[in-house]
């Protein structure tokens, strides 16, 4: 166990929720590390996720329109000195919170990391569900966890509200835009323990909605990073759709599994398509 004690504030945006929140909030209770506050911010549910989430935490409010909104006011009533985002549908591995804490530790204890001022973690994601679209999903997300397409969910609360949270203005690239922000001031890193991704309920049609809705704030993600070297990394055609996929020697993924990436890869030019189509408009 981590000599570090700081307090963590897990964060979980909801809408509707009262099929998974009971789960995610299970997983939070047996981590190994045990000085968290757990904070759910609803956003207007007609079902049981608020009379669910009160069961485990005295911290149930609600905020609304998006999930931005949300985020930023469940920063804004935390005492944590770290925060952990999470949606509903996700699962933490046991020791997903120690082993953030033991990052932390390391960052503070090692003179390398002076010039930065704090650390942010990636999580690893596991998607979970039995069909064949959950399969190619989480074989896609094999290829991205710990990459730029990912983002921190392991964040400081100082530096959080420096940057000034989440920008109201995004909706999709929202999670990029933080990440950006939070890069200039923090060391990323990442840690093995995964959390668990729960699209059991997920198909081909509501997936490419999702990201439709998504393409629609990507304008102005795009107008406002232009320059910078991730965002040309993330929206560029050569690292999207060619580097990503054998970098570090993540070739090898493809010769083991080619059936999935055949169908990874044709939704992946299926979610350009739709990009550029909303760049058009």
């Amino acid at each position: 166990m981590t000599k570090l004690s700081p307090l963590i504030s897990v964060v979980i945006t909801t809408k509707n929720e009262e099929k998974n929140i009971e789960n995610c909030l299970i997983s939070i209770q047996k981590q190994t590390y045990k000085n968290i506050e757990i904070i759910v911010v609803d956003n207007n549910s007609s079902d049981k996720t608020k009379q669910i989430s009160k069961k485990y935490t005295k911290n149930v409010y609600n905020k609304g329109p998006e999930r931005s909104a949300q985020r930023n006011y469940a920063v804004l009533m935390s005492n944590g000195e770290y925060i952990l985002q999470l949606d509903a549908d996700q699962i933490l591995k046991k020791r997903v919170v120690e082993a953030c804490v033991n990052k932390v530790e390391e960052f503070k204890s090692n003179s390398m990391f002076k010039n930065y001022k704090d650390i942010a973690l990636h999580i690893p994601e596991v998607i979970i569900g039995d069909s064949f679209l959950n399969k190619v999903r989480n074989y896609e997300k094999e290829f991205y966890n710990n990459t730029v397409i990912d983002c921190s969910r392991f964040i400081p609360k100082k530096i959080f509200e420096e940057v000034g949270g989440y920008d109201l203005r995004m909706t999709g690239p929202e999670d990029w835009d933080l990440d950006n922000k939070i890069r200039q001031f923090c060391y990323i890193s990442s840690i093995s323990e995964p959390f668990l991704h729960n699209e059991e309920d997920i198909s081909l049609v509501k997936l490419i909605k999702k990201k439709n809705y998504y393409a629609n704030g990507m304008s102005f993600f795009i107008e406002k990073w232009k320059n910078n070297i991730y965002t040309k990394k993330r929206l560029g055609f050569y690292y999207r759709y060619f580097y990503i996929f054998i970098e570090n020697g993540k070739w090898k993924k493809i010769f083991k599994n080619p059936f999935l990436f055949i169908f990874m890869y044709s939704i992946r030019i299926l979610i350009g398509f739709i990009f550029i189509l909303n760049k058009l408009r």
